[in-house]
């Protein structure tokens, strides 16, 4: 059974290959690798078969990840996908991770036991399939999913793809960790090969050290500065220098984490002594030593980093001993500001002066050393009889996290000043946060640990302004609770009276006497899965099996109406946001009700609402005027701006389109994984040759797609416009669609042709 091979054996399989595949890889290229390209080559689908190198951002390539995660909320739909390929088990190791669907209102107890009663049909469902097929199961509250691979499952110099946007976590081991939707995770599970656009790579040279409040997240949230929010899209990010060795393991994961925000295809640190501690100090020994013996393997070539502008499309250099504490938003992770700054800053942009909550830990920051240095922030404030001024929410990452934290203290500190701690899930930073203290619509700024930080993410409100930054300074900012605090000058009021400024944090990035083991919420796949029947109720409101989209007509497409022009920022979120809607991730039609809700349209009216171009009716729900004009036979395109599809991987944002009978999505540009996910779902994605294009169209536009039946590689698509007054006016779009891809588009999914292949 595929999950009987163990992070032990997967990362032997890796280094016993990796020396041979580097000097196949040196051949090709003609030159040393990056550590980057060295992990890619180590896992071409067939290294001997390529003839010439990939090239960086034009090159699709075939390559074979080494696992699969997926968590809850992604979970259903990929496994709902999986069951329609007609495959017995998965082809490489998988596992489910129960962290999404938990709502945070009351703390750990309550929480986690409303989740298992609401969320029951749910997890019995993904229980009952990952006992049947293969998949390990970790129960809800075990943690949350990046967290437990890393403390798990990642290894460097591994492949790894995941159903989540901040997949990339795991690089903080030394892994590839891509963020991916869930039809590319059926791919590799059903024994395909991952599609990947060879990515370009970007050189980040750290120097120096972190000092005084400066934390591993002030990197990423300068180089978010650098890059902003699509600099590092079809990039590698690879940290390389001296100043990757003095970061802790987690701290360097958190780096990598939030890397999906300026859009990079992952990012990924060099092996060294501290992954190595982690991994021991995790029960890993043996891949430490393993890795140890191969380390050479698992760093770039030297040459690389003896003359990197040669060898990276783009170096940046960062001195980690001149960076500042920063904060950065409101509502997206590159509008940066020193915490400095930010009283000059509150004053001139009009944020307001006080905040209304404080938030630490998820995925991005909520390891031992991020609790540790975080408590001692708040162990000041406890020896001054200083609490809280606004609520002080804390998740930890995972059981093994959480029962080390009470263990040793950290959490009782935390707690003693006034902190909340909630399930061992995602929570308010994916929205799943029940927020009674605020009406909707009422202005408040917040702080947290985060990484995303989108109008409405975490609470849902569209006027919370939302900033990010590192957890201790989030704990300073919860003890003064105003937003143009900065613990470096300013000082907090004593219980008695005394004036007092908080000393840098400190902490130490392992726990002295080991994690304690709390691994009790994992279930392996069935030893009998032919006894196993997969829970799904006819009935169900949150789930729903899949019937297969409809093949492509084999004709141009013509009639197509338009039903949105989205203006400016649509990210995933946009078009398919969480929160209440996390609960019908596993029925198609019924989530379907959330398209386009947050998109903002061109020609004005509410978001999420549209004009029905054939009797005239404005201000419609999208999703149902979608649903309308499906009724009529008619199919219809969605029109973007730049980066359209911006971050989460969720591939509803695909699906919902496809399913209420979206043909094309024509953008200035993509996100990375929104363009995959829209090719796998048989939505056409085209980008304007000329972005100026995007002016020409008008509301009540008809719509052609010509040149279909010559649709190749590299072609051009026309688009005419029909308009209201019998114009017609016709502008060129492009594609970057592989024959494979354009496959998918002819048989109406890459679902329809995998289940074909398995037949």
């Amino acid at each position: 059974m595929t999950q009987q091979i163990t992070p032990l054996e997967l990362a032997r399989g890796v280094y016993t290959s990796a020396a041979a595949r580097h000097a196949r890889g040196r051949e090709l290229f003609g030159r040393p690798l990056t550590l980057a390209e060295k992990i890619l080559v180590s896992h071409l689908w067939d290294l001997d078969g390529v003839t010439a190198a990939p090239q960086r951002r034009s090159t699709t390539a075939e390559l074979r990840p080494d696992r699969v995660a997926m968590q809850d909320a992604t979970a259903q739909m990929a496994v709902l996908q999986f069951m329609r390929s007609g495959r017995r088990d998965t082809a490489i190791p998988a596992t489910i991770h129960c962290d999404h669907l938990i709502l945070a209102r009351r703390g750990a107890g309550e929480d986690l036991a409303a989740a298992n009663t609401t969320n029951a049909e749910v997890y019995d469902f993904l229980r009952t399939a990952g006992a049947k097929y293969g998949m390990g199961f970790w129960k809800p509250g075990a943690g949350i999913i990046h967290q437990v691979v890393l403390e798990n499952y990642a290894f460097p110099g591994g492949m790894m793809i995941g159903t989540d946007s901040h997949t990339p976590n795991a690089g903080g081991l030394g892994m590839v960790a891509i963020g991916v939707g869930g039809a590319d995770a059926v791919d590799v599970m059903v024994g395909e090969p991952f599609g990947l656009l060879w990515p370009g790579v970007i050189g980040v040279r750290l120097t120096g050290e972190l000092s005084g409040w400066c934390a591993p997240k002030d990197v990423i949230l300068k180089l978010m500065e650098v890059l902003t929010v699509k600099g590092g899209t079809n990039h590698i990010v690879e940290f390389f220098g001296p100043g990757t060795a003095s970061i802790s393991c987690t701290g360097k994961a958190t780096i990598c984490n939030m890397g999906a925000e300026h859009g990079a295809t992952t990012s990924v640190f060099p092996f060294d002594a501290r992954m190595a501690a982690y991994l021991r100090v995790t029960d890993r020994a043996d891949i430490a030593a393993l890795a140890e013996q191969h380390a050479e393997l698992l760093v770039a070539d030297p040459q690389c980093h003896e003359d990197p502008e040669r060898f990276y499309d783009r170096v940046v250099e960062i001195d980690l001993g001149a960076l500042e504490p920063m904060i950065v938003g409101p509502h997206t992770p590159d509008l940066v500001h020193r915490v400095s700054e930010m009283r000059a800053a509150v004053a001139a942009d009009g944020f307001p002066e006080t905040i209304s909550a404080a938030l630490i830990g998820s995925c991005t920051n909520s390891s031992y050393e991020d609790m540790e240095r975080a408590a001692s922030v708040a162990r000041q404030a406890q020896e001054h009889g200083i609490e809280v001024k606004v609520p002080l929410l804390v998740t930890p990452g995972s059981d093994q996290v959480d029962a080390t934290i009470r263990r040793d203290g950290q959490m009782q500190v935390l707690e003693s000043i006034g902190g909340t701690v909630l399930a061992n899930a995602c929570g308010p930073c994916i929205g799943q946060w029940q927020r009674d203290d605020m009406e909707p619509g009422q202005r408040n700024a917040i702080v947290n640990s985060y990484n995303r930080n989108f109008r409405k993410r975490n609470d849902g409100n569209p006027e919370t302004l939302s900033f990010i930054t590192s957890p201790e300074m989030v704990v300073a900012y919860a003890l003064s609770g105003r937003l143009d605090f900065d613990p470096q000058r300013d000082t907090l009021t004593a219980a008695d009276g005394s004036e007092v400024r908080l000393g840098a944090p400190t902490g130490k990035e392992l726990p002295p006497t080991g994690f304690e083991d709390a691994r009790d919420g994992y279930l392996a796949p069935s030893t009998d899965p032919d006894a196993v029947a997969v829970a799904i109720a006819a009935d169900s409101e949150r789930l729903q099996e899949l019937t297969p989209f409809a093949a492509w007509e084999g004709t141009d497409l013509t009639g197509l109406r338009l039903l949105i022009q989205a203006a400016g920022k649509c990210t995933t979120d946009h078009i398919s946001p969480a929160g209440p809607w996390l609960r019908f991730r596993g029925h198609l039609d019924n989530i379907s009700g959330n398209m386009l809700i947050g998109a903002v349209n061109r020609f004005g009216g509410e978001p999420g609402t549209a004009t029905n171009v054939v009797t005239g009716e404005k201000g419609i729900n999208c999703a149902v005027l979608a649903r309308w004009y499906k009724g009529e036979g008619l199919g219809w395109v969605v029109v973007g701006d730049e980066n359209y599809g911006e971050g989460s991987s969720r591939e509803h944002a695909a699906m919902e389109p496809r399913h209420l009978g979206c043909r094309a999505v024509i953008v200035r540009s993509f996100a990375r994984i929104h363009e995959t996910n829209l090719k796998k779902q048989g939505v056409l994605p085209l980008v304007f040759v000329d972005p100026a294009d995007y002016e020409k169209v008008r509301e009540d536009d008809t719509f052609a797609i010509e040149g279909l039946t010559a649709l190749a590689p590299g072609s051009t698509v026309t688009i005419r416009l029909t308009h209201a007054d019998g114009s017609d006016e016709t502008f060129a779009t492009r594609h970057t669609m592989t024959a494979k891809q354009i496959a998918w588009f002819e048989a109406g999914s890459a679902l329809n042709l995998i289940a074909a292949s398995q037949q």
